[in-house]
């Protein structure tokens, strides 16, 4: 047979013939494939663009900065070709990153569609049903939800039940010989607590040691509120992968703009070859905003920070009046996950702080752990919507603890 020649009907026969007879006949037509298993988030569902923004007056559910829009960036280039882009990303912006991320080479940058579909690239690449994963939780759902889908075995990393993010007795206790990736996020959503340096270099050398890949989510790295960040955490070693994107910090979400940074060159070029079989390229537009939004980032992080410093202020004058609410300070990003005292009812909580007062939480099972948690965005609002709204949440709980 001639491989490099158009299939004939005899040929199309023969491969139909194989193809009914290799199913089992058991099995409902590509049933035997082991196809993924996707579920829609309830995090996704219940988001405020689904929902509706303009059915909400106080919107503290947002996990990312105030939004800039096309003004607050340099006008498109009237010359701008629409073609297909370079499959990695516009070279000028992957060196941006490359220099803001203390990377050496820019070919370590592969830009995505979002942080979302770096994680999802990464995850498809790397785990197999065959595969074991360990994984923060809570956390933002596809860092779990796109490994259930392709079947993998997990283990999760509880954050609740203690203050240490890590604990290195239950890592090396949850390890199996099948491990292929630990899944982190740094700062973390939706507690904002960050995982201290010393951690970080421990987990590096064991999975160097152990030939396992660490996926550092890095989404909120150019949100400190203490030190400023160092090099990403690709940087150190080529087992680990860092994520990030202009979605948080820079209050580019529409942009789609994300990234992933490998020096594993045999990774780096799977996952090129993922994004060119779900995408091929980033739409050239919004990668050339970004570039923009990159060339800028100083003017816009600076901004940003002393936005983001103000909110705090608030958030930290509330929380002082507001001691029925644990809200653990965070460290780094622009949320904290708060807990409702344990007589409030929670389905009152919810419906009069949305109904009666147009404000948004993201409540706890979006992070799939009870709804006396809720993630509070301190980052998205302007410091008076924030004000409101932080007083709504008191009235709201007034109610839902009134018998």
């Amino acid at each position: 047979m001639n491989y490099g020649a158009p299939l004939s009907a005899a040929n199309v026969v023969i491969f139909t013939h194989l193809f009914r007879t290799a199913r089992p006949s058991n099995l409902p037509r590509f049933g035997y494939l082991n196809a993924m298993k996707y579920v829609r988030m309830p995090i996704e569902v219940e988001s405020p663009e689904e929902l509706g923004y303009n059915t909400i007056l106080h919107n503290l559910a947002e996990s990312s900065l105030c939004d800039l829009s096309v003004a607050d960036l340099p006008t498109l280039p009237g010359n701008l070709l629409l073609a297909y882009g370079d499959h990695k990303g516009i070279p000028q912006l992957r060196q941006l990153i490359a220099e803001e991320g203390g990377i050496s080479d820019a070919s370590q940058v592969l830009l995505t569609p979002g942080a979302a579909g770096a994680l999802f690239f990464v995850n498809t690449s790397i785990l197999s049903r065959e595969k074991h994963l360990l994984v923060m939780h809570p956390n933002y759902a596809t860092n779990f939800e796109t490994p259930r889908a392709i079947g993998c075995d997990i283990s999760y990393i509880k954050l609740l039940t203690e203050k240490a993010l890590i604990r290195r007795k239950e890592i090396l206790g949850l390890l199996q010989p099948n491990t292929a990736m630990i899944s982190l996020t740094t700062p973390h959503n939706p507690t904002g607590k960050c995982i201290p340096e010393e951690d970080m270099n421990w987990l590096i050398e064991l999975c160097e040691e152990k030939q396992i890949f660490l996926l550092v989510d890095e989404t909120y790295r150019s949100i400190p509120l203490g030190k400023k960040p160092g090099a990403l955490y690709a940087a150190r070693s080529k087992m680990v992968i860092s994520v990030s994107s202009l979605s948080k910090a820079f209050g580019l979400p529409g942009l789609r703009i994300g990234w992933a940074v490998t020096s594993n060159k045999n990774l780096y070029n799977t996952l090129l070859a993922a994004k060119e079989q779900v995408i091929l390229g980033n739409p050239v537009v919004d990668e050339t905003l970004a570039l923009e939004a990159m060339k800028k980032k100083d003017i816009i992080l600076h901004s940003m920070e002393k936005h983001l410093q103000t909110n705090l202020k608030l958030l930290t004058s509330w929380m002082q009046n507001e001691t029925r609410i644990q809200v653990p300070l965070p460290e780094g990003g622009c949320v904290c996950f708060c807990k409702l005292p344990e007589a409030a009812r929670t389905k009152v909580f919810y419906e009069v702080l949305y109904d009666k007062h147009k404000t948004y939480v993201g409540p706890g099972h979006w992070f799939e752990q009870d709804d006396h948690y809720f993630r509070l965005g301190f980052g998205w609002p302007k410091p008076d919507s924030l004000k409101q709204g932080l007083l709504a949440i008191s009235a709201a709980l007034d109610e839902a603890l009134r018998k």
